[in-house]
C-alpha cells in the first residue's frame, strides 16, 4: 500500500491534520483560561459545545454521507475547519477575541468533524481493495494514536513559544494541507444512486436514519460489535471518570508518576498499531476480534484488585493492555464493518455505530462520578472493572468468531430495500 498514491495522499493528509488537531485540543482551552480568563462555568460550556454535535448530528450525518460523494465532504470539512480556526488568531491580533467566538468556533468545528469522520471511514473502501482494509486502517491508526501520545507535548512547546491563539493557526494550515491532498486523489468513487428505483423517490431523513439503525441492529455481526463497544465504553468510563482522582487523593500518586504510567502504557498503543495486521493474518479476523474484546474487557481488574505496593505496575500494565487490545479491536472491527457494508450504506452504518458506541460514554462518566460520591472511589472502579468483563460476550457468542478472512461486500442495488441487507450478511457463516 506504500506504492498506492491515492492511499498515501489520504494517509499523509490525515497524519498532518491529526497532529494539528492536538494543538487545538490544548490551545483553545488555554486561550479561554489564560487569555480570556473565563469562569469555571464558561470553561465547562466550551467543552460541552464541542461535544454536542456528536450527539445531535451523527445519525443525520450518516444519511448525508450516503447521499453525496464522500471526497467533497472531506474537502469541505477540512477547509471549513481551517477557516473557522483561522478566525481565532485573526480576532486575537485585532484585540476582538471573546469567549462567544470560541463557543461558535468549537461548535462549528465539532459539526464539521462529525461529517468528516463519518465520511472518512466510509471513503476508505473506495480507494483500497477489500483485502487491504486491515492494513489501511492499521496505518491510519498508527498516526492517529501517535498524534494522541506525542501531539500534546509538541502542542505544549508550540503554545509556550508562540502563544495559544497563534498556535491554532498551525492547525488551520494543517487542515488546508489535508484538503489539498484529498483533492488530488484521482481514484473515482462508485456512483451514488439518486433514489431507490422501487419507490421512484428518495426516502426522508427520518426513514433513512431508521434504515441505518435497522441495518446495524438487524445485522448479527454489526449488532454484536455495537453491543460490545457500547457496553465496554459504558463501564470503562465509569472507572475512568474517577481514576485520576482515586490515584491522587486515596493512593497518593503524583502527577509525574501518573504521567509515567501513561507513557509506559503508550507501548501498547504503538504495538497494537504495528502488529495487528500480522497477528490477524495468523489468528483470523474473528478470533482476533474475540481476543481483543476479552483483553480490554478484563484490563481494568488489575487496577481494582492491586494492593498499594503493586498499584503502579498494575496501572501501567492495564494501560498497556487497554492500548494494545483497543487499537487492535478498532482496526479489525472498522475494517470488517467497511468490508461487509454496501457502498450506499457506509455512511449510515458508520454513523449509527458511532452513535451507539459513543452514546454510552457520557452516561458512564456521569454514573461514575455519581457512584464515586456515594459508594467511594475504589468501589466505583470495582463496579467499572466487573461490568467491563461482560463486554466481550456479544462478540464471543456471535458467529464473528468463525470468520477467518475479510469477507466480500454485497453488491449495491439501489432497488433493493435496505432492511433486507441487514439479514443477508455476505460471507456469513451459520451459527
Amino acid at each position: 500500500m506504500l506504492h498506492d498514491r491515492d492511499f498515501l495522499k489520504l494517509w499523509v493528509g490525515q497524519t498532518v491534520s491529526v497532529f494539528g488537531t492536538q494543538i487545538t485540543i490544548l490551545a483553545v482551552p488555554i486561550v479561554a483560561a489564560l487569555t480570556l480568563k473565563v469562569t469555571p462555568f464558561e470553561f465547562g460550556l466550551l467543552g460541552t459545545l464541542e461535544f454536542l454535535p456528536f450527539v445531535l448530528l451523527s445519525l443525520p450525518a450518516g444519511v448525508w454521507v450516503d447521499r453525496l460523494r464522500r471526497r467533497p465532504i472531506l474537502i469541505i470539512g477540512d477547509l471549513g475547519r481551517a477557516v473557522a480556526l483561522s478566525s481565532i488568531p485573526i480576532a486575537f491580533a485585532f484585540g476582538l477575541l471573546t469567549i462567544w467566538q470560541l463557543y461558535l468556533v468549537a461548535f462549528l468545528n465539532g459539526c464539521l468533524t462529525v461529517f468528516f469522520d463519518v465520511a472518512y471511514q466510509s471513503y476508505l473502501p473506495s480507494i483500497v481493495e477489500r483485502d487491504q482494509l486491515v492494513e489501511g486502517n492499521a496505518k491510519l491508526e498508527i498516526t492517529r494514536t501517535t498524534a494522541q501520545r506525542i501531539g500534546p507535548a509538541v502542542a505544549g512547546v508550540l503554545i509556550t513559544i508562540v502563544t495559544g491563539p497563534i498556535a491554532v493557526a498551525v492547525d488551520a494550515v494543517s487542515y488546508a494541507f489535508s484538503a489539498v491532498l484529498v483533492f488530488w486523489i484521482r481514484r473515482p468513487e462508485p456512483p451514488i444512486a439518486p433514489h431507490h428505483t422501487a419507490t421512484g423517490k428518495r426516502p426522508s431523513m427520518r426513514v433513512e436514519i431508521g434504515d441505518g439503525l435497522r441495518y446495524v441492529t438487524g445485522h448479527r455481526w454489526l449488532r454484536a460489535i455495537a453491543a460490545t463497544s457500547g457496553t465496554s465504553n459504558l463501564f470503562a468510563h465509569m472507572a475512568d471518570a474517577i481514576l485520576i482522582l482515586y490515584l491522587v487523593t486515596e493512593r497518593g500518586f503524583s502527577a509525574a508518576l501518573i504521567g509515567f504510567a501513561f507513557s509506559i502504557g503508550s507501548i501498547g498503543v504503538i504495538a497494537g498499531a504495528l502488529l495487528t495486521n500480522r497477528v490477524t493474518k495468523v489468528l483470523g479476523v474473528g478470533p482476533m476480534l474475540v481476543l481483543c474484546a476479552a483483553g480490554f474487557s478484563i484490563a481494568w481488574l488489575p487496577i481494582a484488585a492491586a494492593p498499594d505496593a503493586l498499584l503502579f505496575p498494575a496501572l501501567a500494565g492495564s494501560i498497556v493492555a487497554l492500548g494494545f487490545f483497543g487499537v487492535a479491536w478498532n482496526i479489525n472491527q472498522v475494517s470488517l464493518r467497511q468490508a461487509i457494508t454496501p457502498h450506499r450504506m457506509q455512511g449510515k452504518m458508520n454513523a449509527t455505530m458511532r452513535f451507539i458506541a459513543w452514546g454510552t460514554i457520557p452516561v458512564g462518566t456521569i454514573v461514575g462520578g455519581f457512584l464515586g460520591g456515594v459508594i467511594g472511589l475504589h468501589d466505583t472502579i470495582w463496579v467499572g472493572a466487573l461490568g467491563s468483563v461482560v463486554g466481550f460476550l456479544p462478540v464471543a457468542f456471535s458467529s464473528i468468531r468463525h470468520i477467518r478472512e475479510m469477507p466480500t461486500a454485497v453488491e449495491d442495488d439501489a432497488s433493493a430495500p435496505v432492511v433486507l441487507e441487514a439479514w443477508t450478511a455476505p460471507g456469513a457463516v451459520d451459527e
